[in-house]
């Protein structure tokens, strides 16, 4: 096993369901991301360059977008990274939260400037 999908498989409930619904998003929207483990993360690849990361942080988990402030986010629904000027985040505290319309648009959205 990967070690990024040793990450997933090891987080505590919920936040592993969580993780492995984003996963299959991510997977299903853009196939040609490739899943790799950097920085202790579950980050996916495109075209070489950093595509975008899952993290597990104790009481939610958030699907990072390393060049998310490209993104056009008309509705505010990405976070501010902590400190960081060009990461933006998905953040979801149970899988209820996760609005499978809202991620896959962020993620075709990237793919298409990436």
């Amino acid at each position: 096993m990967n070690p990024a999908e040793n990450y997933i498989l090891k987080t505590p409930q919920p936040y592993r369901d969580i993780l492995l619904q984003l996963q299959v998003l991510i997977e299903h929207s853009v196939p040609e991301a490739q899943l790799l483990y950097k920085w202790h993360l579950p980050f996916y690849y495109l075209n070489g360059k950093m595509f975008c990361f899952l993290n597990f942080r104790k009481s939610f988990v958030e699907l990072s977008f390393p060049k998310g402030v490209d993104l056009d986010d008309l509705k505010n629904n990405l976070m501010a990274g902590e400190g960081r000027k060009n990461l933006r985040s998905l953040r979801y505290h149970n899988l209820e939260d996760i609005d499978a319309e809202i991620a896959i648009g962020f993620l075709k959205q990237l793919k298409e400037i990436t």
